[in-house]
């Protein structure tokens, strides 16, 4: 069995980080005339296409301005600019000692967790939309993970491409053993990756597990539109945090 972790809303809580600098990212972009909410970034997310959040929040900004009746050719959004100021809120002002909202993100497992998947004969790794550099930061740094698999924004296409998610599987399995896969992720693109690998490998049996991020389990509306949007997707199963998909509920999955 080999089970493939997202990071981002999985492994950790970026909520108050990615999201927020989403958040920042467009206010500054605009004037300072839209702050998307919570709400608005989880809408655009949910169209399963906006898991890079430089890409979001360059989307979030252009549907802003086309709103007020501005062409695509009227707005003057630099890329590159807008890259550099979402890095500087999300890893920080010093390039050597990250001190931005990197920093405070809540761990949402433990590494002892790994650890009992390995203990019982499951291969693990992560593939993630997030920069090395941002995703070594939380497995290494916070976690402790000497060397783990993992396929990061620069080793592959964006998600739903399945070719990163097929990246890691080839790390952690032997030649033309066709072990069942598990992708644990919290958005609808991460659901789509599975159904987009089973499209191209259907000899293989694909699993998708859906993890609701902290922010939508604070209202039950939100929460329940949110496993919705997951199920509808694809998810074989939805848990409130990725330390419930133990290695007695994978056996259950694959029956």
């Amino acid at each position: 069995m080999i089970v493939i972790f997202d990071i981002d809303g999985v492994v950790r809580d970026v909520g108050g980080s990615y999201r927020r600098a989403i958040a920042d990212t467009v206010a500054h972009f605009t004037n300072g005339l839209y702050r998307p909410t919570m709400e608005d970034i989880d809408q655009l997310k949910s169209e399963g296409v906006w898991n890079n959040d430089w890409k979001a929040s360059q989307e979030l900004i252009y549907r802003y301005f086309q709103a007020a009746g501005q062409e695509p050719s009227q707005i003057n959004l630099n890329y590159n600019n807008l890259v550099d100021f979402f890095q500087s809120r999300y890893r920080g002002t010093d390039p050597e000692n990250w001190n931005g909202y990197i920093t405070t993100e809540p761990l949402l497992l433990q590494s002892k967790y790994l650890a009992q998947l390995t203990a019982s004969g499951i291969n693990w790794g992560f593939f993630s939309g997030a920069t090395r550099g941002s995703a070594e930061y939380v497995l290494k740094k916070r976690l402790g993970l000497e060397n783990p698999v993992l396929i990061a924004m620069e080793d592959a296409p964006g998600k739903p491409d399945p070719t990163g998610l097929f990246a890691a599987v080839q790390l952690l399995e032997t030649p033309r053993a066709n072990t069942p896969v598990i992708y644990v992720g919290d958005t609808v693109a991460d659901i789509y990756t599975i159904v987009q690998a089973r499209k191209i490998h259907p000899e293989r049996l694909w699993i998708a597990v859906g993890i609701l991020p902290p922010h939508v389990q604070l209202n039950p509306e939100v929460q329940n539109a949110y496993t919705a949007q997951l199920k509808e997707a694809g998810a074989a199963i939805i848990f409130k945090n990725v330390q419930q998909l133990t290695p007695q509920a994978i056996s259950n999955i694959l029956l």
